[in-house]
């Protein structure tokens, strides 16, 4: 799978995050069918939020809640406020309840 192939993937299962939940890196490799490939999936975030793309890039947190992608957006917790927007409480830069707010995508057909 190309590298643009794999970011295509990840965008597409992005775009489908409901709004007021969010997801995982991990959760976006494994329903694409690349379980391994977490740290890709955050390369693909990275190079998202400085695309000109309509996608809820906020969403995507690390395994526990963590909004480690922060400092790839442009202004000053713009991450926290997108979240807080949609409903989520944030305390030190991670998710109160993310149990409650996590979604899991679906797996691929192609997996």
């Amino acid at each position: 799978m190309a590298r643009s192939d794999f970011f295509e993937k990840v965008y597409a299962v992005v775009a489908l995050i409901p709004e007021g939940k969010v997801t995982s890196y991990g959760a976006i490799a494994k329903a694409i069918g690349a379980a391994k490939s977490s740290r890709t999936v955050g390369y693909a975030m990275n190079a998202c939020v400085k695309l000109d793309r309509d996608l809820p890039a906020h969403r995507v947190v690390n395994r526990n809640g963590v909004l480690t992608g922060k400092h790839h957006f442009p202004g000053q917790n713009t991450m926290q406020r997108l979240l807080e927007e949609e409903g989520l409480e944030i305390e030190n830069d991670q998710i109160i309840n993310f149990e409650s707010h996590f979604w899991m995508p679906p797996l691929s057909k192609e997996t």
